[in-house]
């Protein structure tokens, strides 16, 4: 069977949080350590990005070493949570300049019907009592 179009493309630049994350529960608030893996098939992660907010601010994460072209890089914040509700997310970029885009960015290049490659900045709602879920921010 030859390949598909959707089986060859280039995976863009993506990072996804995994601790916190869904179906996960922080026990209490105070200090936790927001960590992930990023990843590009252009070549290296050069940043990632985090919110607590839902993408209204961001602080760069620690990168962990080594980095290498095409593979997968660990990435952790430091983060005091003060019990209140919040969106965790986490943005990528690569040695090419290319930014991991939100929802909204990706569906106004690829449209509504893509759902190939989805490289969308994936959103954790954590709520007041420590449970995590997914969620979509447009």
């Amino acid at each position: 069977m030859a390949p598909t179009a959707s089986s060859t493309s280039i995976q863009e630049c993506k990072s996804v949080i995994t601790t916190p994350s869904g179906g996960q529960t922080l026990l209490d608030r105070g200090f936790h350590n927001i960590s992930g893996l990023a990843w590009s098939g252009r070549g290296k992660i050069k940043r990632v990005d985090v919110s607590t907010d839902g993408g209204r601010n961001w602080r760069t994460a620690r990168l962990e070493t080594p980095v290498l072209s095409k593979a997968l890089t660990r990435f952790n914040i430091d983060w005091v949570w003060d019990g209140s509700p919040a969106i965790l997310q986490s943005r990528a970029m690569d040695d090419t300049g290319y930014v991991q885009p939100n929802y909204a960015q990706l569906r106004e290049v690829r449209g509504t019907r893509s759902i190939y490659h989805n490289n969308a900045i994936q959103s954790w709602k954590l709520a007041e009592s420590g449970d995590v879920s997914n969620v979509q921010v447009y």
